[in-house]
């Protein structure tokens, strides 16, 4: 049994989902082998976006590690952060001048989506509400790459003892310390009982980067310079990375 950690955005959905990419999954799976979606969204979005694109995935795991899902939807693992901290990271973003802010808070083990929680824009400011709350992933947009690139440091400086922020293109997830792609993977490896050698991971932007270098992995031909310079190989698509694994 082998295991395909594959990202979403980018990555599975690069130019969309076709039958190619649809048949290239049941193939692996009908093997024997594990497809997982191993992406910064909510699980609920996952989950949704495997049914509407009409294709089966094994396990489900959003907000970069921090929640994992089978595929019933069934949570066999979950990471919250302290409630304690949220009010000042949703106060450092706004600060650094992001668009908005999202929050994925406790009860995202229903699959609930991020809630928005600020936005200058919209004049949304829930701030009160959420600012206490235990929380999986705070994620805000920022104006451009540069933009959230900077804010990312910022967040290292000041939370990085606590929290692990991830540059997602020009958005930001923030998840606890210890969580990242590659600690997700794990976490699946452990439930399947596989092993380390039985894992492949696939991407594209640098929230990948952890899973990209902690296993045998590709590189989308999309990919941003670092994900190709970390990765064992490149490839233009999930459809021919499983052909090629598969032989």
């Amino acid at each position: 049994m082998k295991i395909i950690g594959s990202d979403y955005d980018g990555t599975l959905n690069h130019k969309g989902i076709d039958d190619c990419k649809r048949r290239a999954i049941s193939s692996w799976r009908k093997a024997g082998n594990v497809f997982a979606i191993v992406s910064g969204r909510p699980v609920s979005d996952l989950i949704r976006f495997s049914r509407e694109h009409g294709f089966e995935c094994d396990f489900f795991v959003g907000y970069n590690g921090a929640v994992i899902a089978d595929s019933e939807g069934k949570i066999v693992s979950s990471a919250v952060c302290d409630g304690n901290i949220a009010g000042e990271v949703i106060s450092h973003l706004i600060s650094s001048g992001v668009i908005n802010v999202y929050v994925g808070t406790d009860d995202a083990f229903e699959l609930c989506p991020e809630k928005l929680v600020w936005s200058e824009a919209d004049s949304v400011d829930l701030r009160s509400v959420y600012s206490d709350r235990a929380f999986t992933q705070i994620g805000t947009d920022c104006i451009d790459y540069s933009a959230a690139e900077n804010i990312t440091l910022s967040l290292n400086e000041r939370f990085g003892d606590k929290l692990n922020p991830l540059q997602n293109g020009t958005c930001i997830n923030i998840v606890r310390r210890d969580i990242n792609k590659a600690k997700g993977l794990y976490i699946l490896m452990e439930q399947l009982g596989a092993k380390y050698e039985d894992v492949i991971a696939v991407g594209d932007n640098v929230n990948d980067r952890d899973m990209i270098a902690e296993f045998r992995s590709y590189a989308m031909d999309n990919a941003v310079p670092l994900i190709k310079e970390l990765a064992s190989d490149v490839t233009p698509g999930i459809a021919q990375l499983i052909e090629k694994e598969l032989k």
